[in-house]
């Protein structure tokens, strides 16, 4: 892999290439900030942490931040108010987010000192925030098949990522299922994103790596990373076959810890879906 940008997050999160765009966006969580790269790169500081996007059209996000979901203007930095997320618990923050196939808006939720069992996952749609899952410490993963009929997520707490059935209206159906158990090799899911063919990259916290799992969860391969705390991969490009990987330089002494990655792959990933608000 190459160095995509040489900033060093503390806690780098959250990459979305933005299809009209054609621009890298991603967060540094602890460092409360959103970086933007294209031709340059470009930064907007919050007062609160910031984690996730999904694009609403081409000027406007959807943000997760510690208390709420906004509306944010990238062309003039300013900031909508949708709804709030846990703002009356001062113990959590958001995390891994993703727009999903029908419109709507994934956001998990933790404790900011990852409490047990602080977290929770929520889904945005249409303007109604609704909680899907409960007990989460270390909500990650989200992330949706190619046919719109399954998500995944996990809490990187139990070393397993699950999937979910989806009905017609992108809301879970029934209990979800484990995927892809980690646990036997002692490996640490973080965010995950699905290529065009099905397959789930996941990046792996303290593994040097993103791993690919084809949808049965058979490993199929895995990607090298210079920098040990990988956080969330995302799919780009002209063609969607650049792999960007953000990661994280909290508590280690690494070179390129923090920094953001890019390598070209022989897959084509999924145009990441619009937010429908």
């Amino acid at each position: 892999m190459q160095v995509f940008s040489d900033t060093a997050c503390a806690l780098g999160e959250g990459p979305l290439w933005h299809p009209e765009r054609s621009e890298l966006f991603w967060f540094d969580i602890l460092g409360k900030t959103l970086y933007r790269k294209g031709k340059t790169e470009e930064f907007w500081g919050f007062d609160e942490h910031v984690s996730a996007a999904g694009w609403v059209d081409r000027d406007r996000l959807l943000i997760a931040s510690e208390t709420a979901l906004w509306k944010f203007d990238v062309t003039t930095g300013e900031q909508e108010f949708l709804v709030g997320l846990e703002s009356d618990n001062p113990v959590t923050r958001s995390n891994d987010g993703r727009a999903d196939p029908y419109g709507g808006f994934w956001i998990g939720t933790m404790g900011k000192a990852a409490e047990p069992f602080a977290g929770a996952i929520y889904r945005y749609h249409r303007g109604r925030l609704e909680k899907l899952f409960d007990k989460i410490t270390v909500s990650n993963s989200i992330c949706f098949s190619p046919d719109g009929k399954t998500a995944y997520f996990t809490d990187t707490f139990t070393r397993r990522i699950q999937r979910v059935e989806l009905d017609d209206a992108g809301w879970p159906v029934g209990s979800p299922e484990v995927f892809v158990d980690l646990r036997p090799e002692g490996l640490n899911p973080d965010g995950s994103v699905v290529d065009a063919l099905g397959n789930l990259w996941n990046a792996q916290w303290e593994a040097s790596r993103v791993a690919c799992y084809a949808s049965d969860g058979a490993f199929l391969r895995a990607v090298g990373v210079p920098a040990s705390q990988t956080t969330c991969p995302a799919f780009g490009g002209s063609d969607m076959k650049t792999l960007f990987v953000t990661s994280a330089a909290q508590d280690v002494d690494e070179a390129q810890g923090g920094m953001t990655f890019v390598t070209e792959l022989d897959v084509m990933g999924q145009c990441e879906y619009q937010v429908i608000l």
